[in-house]
């Protein structure tokens, strides 16, 4: 890296130009410099005298200071100390001065090295990333119960949904507002949908099971298996936009709760659709079974009870998506802030809800379809039986009729 000295060496016409360190080459007077130990901050001070056969002043002396961030500007076959000069040469110095001061003052920024900034970025990034888990463990829970038990913890809303609660842990009397940072913080949130779902914000790998088992008391509907979903929310006060999305991750200027339910609505429908899927598939897979059977004996044995079943969850499901998920319903805090409804949007696109919601009904209907073809052949079967019934009571009764008939008319058989 090149340093170029400033517009006060130019008026004094030194024949140097820059400066730069390097360990395969010194200047006659300059040690070799020697890189740190630690990623730690140091600076060192040295004299640089200036050796010329030109007319200019005889041997100026650069007092300068070096200051590196970290041993990576040593490694990698980069071993240059970058250093930055702000003049303190007076045009009006007398010339046959000896020695002339110049400070070397401004330090060298990160962003500034290179690959030796790397490391800082990294664990920026690390202190403002929000980790956010979706869970699904029910089909129910009871809001109103879980209110009241964690009064302290409640959130007010500030919409008309009564689908779901916020609650926050942690520094409860620090409140995200406008311009506030989540990240780096101790609060952590959880947002509880009255259909099962749970997302977490903020909250470390380890403590996840104590935030489930809150909600665990008050839930119905236990599923045989936990479904889990991670996303990551990024804090950037300096982001030039509102929001900026990426692969698993968005990015916001600010993270407070009404962009805590707006993105929590989002990822618990995303996770409750997911569960609806996988119910939906394991019936397309049973009625593949049934045609598969079908196509090979020409009839099959499923009962009109176990069909009707089928035709009960298929109709719960598509009924489940529609009311209890709100997947179409669009939220009031993003009709009144445009900022929020542009998050609501991207990540609908982000998870696809609207394209896994017309799959879902379109693995429905075929459901539906193989339904009606069924119960057909079932109510076929029952009419064929009844009509059958009826031939054969209808024998019956000529038969007793003809009895009847031949004994009045004195006619014995032999």
């Amino acid at each position: 890296m090149w340093r170029t000295i400033d517009a006060h060496l130019r008026t004094v016409r030194l024949p140097v130009r820059t400066v730069l360190l390097s360990h395969h080459q010194y200047p006659p007077s300059l040690p070799p410099l020697k890189p740190p130990n630690s990623l730690h901050f140091f600076s060192l001070s040295e004299t640089l005298t200036i050796s010329s056969s030109t007319p200019y002043p005889p041997s100026p002396i650069l007092a300068f200071t070096t200051r590196c961030i970290n041993s990576v500007a040593f490694g990698r076959g980069r071993n240059l100390v970058p250093v930055r000069c702000i003049s303190s040469i007076s045009s009006s110095a007398a010339p046959n001065q000896q020695h002339t001061a110049v400070g070397w003052n401004e330090p060298v920024t990160c962003s500034e090295l290179g690959d030796g900034g790397k490391g800082t970025n990294i664990e920026e990034d690390a202190r403002q990333s929000i980790p956010v888990r979706a869970f699904l463990f029910s089909t129910s829970v009871d809001l109103k119960s879980l209110v009241e038990q964690n009064k302290k913890n409640f959130i007010p809303p500030t919409s008309r949904m009564t689908n779901y609660v916020v609650l926050k842990f942690g520094n409860l009397s620090q409140a995200p507002g406008l311009g506030s940072c989540i990240s780096g913080s101790n609060c952590c949130y959880m947002v509880v949908f009255q259909y099962g779902s749970i997302v977490l914000f903020n909250v470390r790998e380890h403590e996840v099971d104590e935030y489930l088992n809150l909600v665990r008391k008050h839930a119905s509907g236990l599923l045989p298996e936990t479904r889990k979903d991670e996303y990551e929310v990024r804090e950037k006060p300096t982001l030039n936009t509102w929001m900026q999305g990426g692969l698993d991750y968005i990015m916001l200027q600010f993270l407070n709760t009404d962009g805590i339910r707006m993105i929590g609505s989002v990822l618990g429908q995303s996770i409750a659709l997911d569960y609806y899927g996988r119910q939906v598939d394991g019936m397309v897979a049973e009625f593949t079974d049934i045609n598969r059977g079908m196509e090979k004996t020409g009839t099959f044995s499923m009962d009109s009870k176990k069909l009707f079943q089928i035709v009960g969850k298929a109709n719960s499901n598509l009924a489940d998506v529609i009311l209890k998920l709100g997947l179409f319903e669009r939220s009031d805090i993003a009709w009144k802030d445009a900022k929020y409804a542009q998050i609501w949007e991207y990540l609908r696109d982000e998870f696809e809800l609207t394209q896994r919601f017309a799959s879902l009904d379109f693995k429905l209907k075929f459901v539906e379809h193989n339904i009606r073809f069924l119960q057909e052949i079932l109510q076929n079967r029952k009419s064929d039986f009844l009509e059958w019934l009826i031939i054969v009571l209808i024998s019956v009764e000529i038969i007793i009729s003809v009895f009847d008939l031949v004994q009045r008319s004195g006619f014995k058989f032999l």
